[in-house]
């Protein structure tokens, strides 16, 4: 009995020499490199543990030493200068299952994957990490990330797995290339549905907080978000900065306060913008919304040549369309207020009252081509029940035909600016009268001017103005019809002989003062020259009872040079 309880006694001592000399051997980075060889050659996965390491002060845990991992020939997933495990009870039954998985001092890829990762655990924990990919339809990039899952069951495509709750707390978070810094997340996965019950962060070195909802869809819910004090800068032009919002998902807007911002372009700059937005959904660019609000304030909104401000708009939002319940501001010196409708059904803007007072406006060198050319989609038609022009100043610099209107006013009923996407004067009366004006040289006071225009044409009845000594009336029509016929009959009485020069009529050999009477007809139609279509004649009576009478066809006059 005392040979077979020494034969015992020697096997167990060697049994407990052979854990020692295992249990040591398995923490030699001989061993860690075979068990990553073993692992890279028997399974899709590549790995790399430089050291194994266990410390008896807290037998649980196993610690992995500078690791990679990956998918064969893929990027790759995981890479981290520290991974703990901390061992569960559960793992007698189902050795991939930890209590706590622990990264540290590293980089994560969380861009979806159809790789069945081989652990799980009730806990996985990122310490300083970094994180990189594609998560929930936004590029991310983040630095010094510290972070709770619980539980970590990941599937292929789901990195969180089905269900789990997290809270994320990062130095630096980039997304979708909008960095933030200081950046707070708590939230929880449910079948697909990603809820941030709070985030909050640094932005553009403003804050920001909020709370939302991602279907299964991709669509976001946006219960609330703030952004306060924002200053934005960004390389891009504002076409294209708007441009990005519409590559988003669906968001539904709950309610969206933007307050005190500055962002600023290329070749734009809006500073001091507050911002509410209620009730709204965005998708491809375009709204929807039964019962929302927006409103704006800002000091200064510039884009290119354009500079508006102290802008003020409240807008009700509806199926239908869009209540204007309030709009003003400061353009070019004057002061704009109107309201009105955009109706969605027709991409008609029907505005009640429009005014516009103190205007000193030199208008673009394009401004024909601009008025030529179509409106956007979402604007058919543009409709104002009343115009009310004051003391505005209205100059062209054009050097073939500059003009300047001085002190104008005007009033307008029922008129009808744009049709079918294109600028006119469809329908309506409209009353515009000056101080003084300067055509092409040409000074002139009180010129006047009194249209109504209908599906068919516009009629001229009074266009009137003084010169120097006497007075120059007219009448006439312009076709609505693509090829835009017209006829002027203009008559003057002691006004300068050569008052047309300027004009465009060539040079008479007359002196002083004279009456006359012009008879014209032509052609506007847009983007061609009209001067070949004019056709008409000219009686003028000089003060010494000369009389000259002349006839334009195509734009020349019989007998004299060509204009």
């Amino acid at each position: 009995m005392r040979f077979i309880g020494k034969i015992l006694l020697t096997f167990v001592l060697l049994l407990v020499l052979a854990i020692v000399l295992v249990y040591v051997l398995l923490q030699t980075r001989w061993a860690a490199g075979k068990l990553s060889t073993w692992v890279t050659d028997n399974s899709d996965y590549r790995l790399a543990v430089e050291k194994v390491d266990h410390d008896w002060s807290t037998p649980g845990r196993v610690t992995l030493t500078n690791v990679i991992f990956g998918q064969k020939n893929q990027p790759e997933t995981l890479s981290a200068s520290e991974v703990d495990l901390d061992l569960s009870w559960r793992q007698i039954t189902e050795p991939r299952f930890f209590d706590r998985v622990v990264l540290v001092n590293g980089r994560l890829n969380v861009s979806p994957s159809a790789m069945n990762l081989p652990l799980q655990a009730n806990t996985l924990q990122l310490s300083k990490m970094a994180l990189t990919g594609n998560a929930a339809g936004m590029e991310i990039q983040g630095q010094q990330i510290n972070a709770g899952i619980s539980p970590w069951q990941p599937k292929p495509h789901q990195l969180l797995g089905d269900k789990a709750d997290f809270q994320l707390s990062a130095a630096n978070l980039t997304v979708n290339g909008l960095p933030t810094e200081n950046v707070l997340i708590q939230g929880n996965l449910n079948n697909k549905i990603l809820t941030l019950g709070n985030f909050g962060g640094d932005l553009a070195r403003g804050q920001l907080t909020g709370k939302a909802t991602q279907a299964a869809d991709g669509s976001w819910n946006i219960e609330n978000l703030r952004l306060s004090n924002v200053r934005l800068q960004t390389s891009k032009s504002l076409s294209e900065f708007f441009d990005d919002f519409q590559t988003l998902p669906k968001v539904t807007l709950k309610r969206l306060d933007l307050i005190d911002a500055r962002l600023q372009g290329t070749d734009w700059a809006f500073s001091d913008v507050d911002l509410s937005v209620q009730d709204v959904t965005l998708e491809k660019g375009d709204w929807q919304s039964d019962d929302g609000e927006i409103s704006l304030n800002a000091t200064d909104m510039i884009n290119g040549n354009l500079h508006i401000q102290d802008p003020i708009i409240n807008l009700d939002l509806t199926a239908q369309g869009i209540s204007i319940k309030q709009a003003t501001a400061r353009w070019e010196r004057s002061l704009l207020r109107t309201t009105g409708n955009w109706l969605r059904a027709n991409k008609r803007l029907q505005l009640d009252e429009l005014s516009v007072a103190g205007l000193e406006y030199t208008l673009p060198q394009n401004w024909r081509q601009l008025w030529l050319q179509p409106l956007p989609d979402s604007l058919a038609e543009i409709s104002i029940g009343r115009l009310i022009a004051n003391r505005n100043l209205i100059i062209d610099i054009d050097p073939q035909f500059p003009f300047q209107l001085t002190a104008l006013d005007g009033l307008g009923n029922n008129l009808l600016l744009a049709r079918n996407h294109q600028w006119g004067i469809w329908n309506g009366k409209l009353n515009l009268n000056a101080s003084e004006a300067t055509f092409n040289r040409n000074d002139v006071r009180r010129p006047s001017i009194t249209l109504e225009a209908s599906d068919r044409q516009v009629n001229i009845s009074e266009l009137s103005a003084f010169t120097k000594e006497g007075l120059l009336e007219a009448t006439g029509m312009v076709d609505q019809q693509p090829q835009r016929q017209f006829s002027v009959k203009m008559t003057g009485r002691a006004v300068p002989a050569n008052q047309l020069e300027n004009w465009g009529w060539p040079h008479l050999q007359l002196d002083g003062n004279a009456n006359m009477q012009l008879n014209l007809q032509g052609q506007m139609p847009a983007n061609v020259d009209y001067k070949p279509t004019l056709n008409g004649t000219l009686q003028v009576n000089g003060a010494n009872g000369q009389i000259i009478n002349q006839r334009m066809l195509n734009g020349l006059v019989s007998g004299a040079a060509a204009p």
